[in-house]
């Protein structure tokens, strides 16, 4: 297990470029199942879990090259399907969640998947039903093993239809989108997720030869094609890594500027840091966050306090509300942070309150935060990374902190942030990788 030492309480300055976007390229990496030919995707961040779906996808046959930094091509000409019944498939993919995105191509392309459970954060309950009713519906089979815990999918004549997603699941209105395009006739999919990564991995499938309309909106239509073709594809900048280094700049009273941000796909995430008092400033493509020795928390036209809760999109991701939560407690007012998707993903607050926080745990879905105006910073202290999300919160937290602070199981950030601590020591941030 590897740790961060972090010696913080020290101001940042300079300009950051974020990775490429996690979750898309997870998807789109996926998407390369559904054709024989050449995909080259740039762009990619080569952090652990993309990196373990890379090599999952090599253990079953693609073939893979990595001709530059962030660039890889597949081929996947064939699949191993001995392959996907070995222990060491099973215990590969149960490590990693988005292996699940593997099903609705496999089953498109050749008709039959199978998966162990896959694994992820322990954030909460993450059912997969939306995934299998939906594929259920295009005329799929399913079943699920108690005793191994894995699923069997089959089938080998896929017919489009009008599908009523129960929730805008983002992985699940991915996986059956990748199996309608290989479907017969037209499928209709309503209260599909409409995020970024959906509307980029639609127009990677397009440009693969498929036929998608209503791309960025909730209702997809798609009609079916014989064959994809190879292509290009670029992922956009991660937004998530953006407002964490908004939060970042907030906290320590930085100067940073983040580059090629893709502005026009960043929602409401700015505005979320501006109701907290952030300035945010935008030039061209670029994000400046300016120096603040203070900010202070908006309140509704009533005068109540705050709320910040998170939504589907185009509603506020809920990988930023652990970022917004830390940087909350040295604002000057109170705000109520309300995560609806997760029961588990707020209980790192403890850890905050340990350095100083003023937080109360309303219940797993909600925390108050009572601001401390930067009149009483966060105390040092030694922590263990729960998640990915709650990993770059506490991170945050122990660079604003002065003194010296431990993070352990810094693997959990590895699987979301590239590079991470070299990235912040350029700014200036004084930390270092210790096993």
């Amino acid at each position: 297990m590897s740790s961060y030492e972090i010696f913080g309480g020290k101001k940042l300055n300079g300009t950051i470029i974020p990775q490429g976007a996690k979750n898309e390229a997870l998807e789109v990496i996926c998407a390369t199942l559904l054709t024989n030919e050449k995909v080259t995707i740039s762009n990619v961040p080569e952090i652990s879990d993309v990196i373990n779906l890379i090599g999952l996808l090599e253990d079953i046959g693609v073939k893979v090259s990595h001709p530059e930094k962030n660039t890889y091509t597949f081929e996947a000409e064939g699949v191993n399907f001995e392959y996907l019944k070995s222990e060491n498939f099973r215990q590969k993919s149960a490590k990693l969640r988005g292996s699940v995105m593997i099903v609705g191509p496999l089953l498109a392309r050749f008709g039959y998947a199978y998966l162990p459970k896959p694994g992820g954060d322990k954030i909460g309950r993450r059912h997969l039903d939306t995934h299998f009713i939906g594929l259920q519906k295009l005329g799929a089979e399913f079943n699920f093993d108690v005793k191994e815990s894995s699923y069997t999918i089959n089938g080998k004549n896929l017919k489009g239809t009008y599908i009523l997603l129960e929730e805008a699941s983002i992985t699940g209105t991915a996986n059956i989108v990748m199996a309608a395009v290989l479907a017969q006739g037209e499928t209709t999919i309503f209260n599909a997720a409409c995020e970024p990564y959906i509307c980029q991995l639609c127009n990677m499938l397009v440009a693969m030869g498929a036929k998608i309309s209503g791309i960025g909106s909730n209702l997809l239509k798609i009609s079916g094609v014989e064959k994809l073709r190879g292509c290009n594809h670029r992922c956009l900048p991660d937004m998530i890594e953006i407002g964490s280094f908004i939060g970042l700049a907030a906290m320590t009273g930085s100067e940073i500027t983040i580059k090629d941000v893709r502005r026009d796909y960043l929602g409401l995430i700015p505005n979320a840091f501006r109701k907290l008092g952030i300035k945010i400033e935008e030039k061209n493509d670029d994000i400046i966050i300016p120096a603040q020795d203070r900010y202070e928390i908006s309140s509704y036209i009533d005068g109540s306090i705050l709320t910040i809760a998170d939504a589907p999109w185009p509603g506020l991701t809920p990988d930023l509300l652990s970022v917004l939560l830390v940087v909350a407690t040295q604002a000057k007012g109170s705000v109520l942070i309300h995560q609806k998707m997760f029961e588990s993903r707020l209980f790192f607050v403890d850890k905050l309150i340990d350095m100083g926080a003023q937080i109360i745990l309303c219940d797993p879905h909600r925390a108050t935060v009572i601001g401390l105006d930067h009149k009483f910073p966060l105390k040092p202290t030694s922590m263990t990374s729960p998640d990915i999300r709650a990993g770059v919160a506490l991170l945050i937290a122990a660079l604003s902190a002065s003194g010296k602070s431990v993070i352990h199981n810094i693997e959990q950030i590895d699987r979301g942030y590239e590079n991470l601590d070299a990235r912040l020591a350029a700014l200036g941030a004084e930390m270092h990788r210790i096993q």
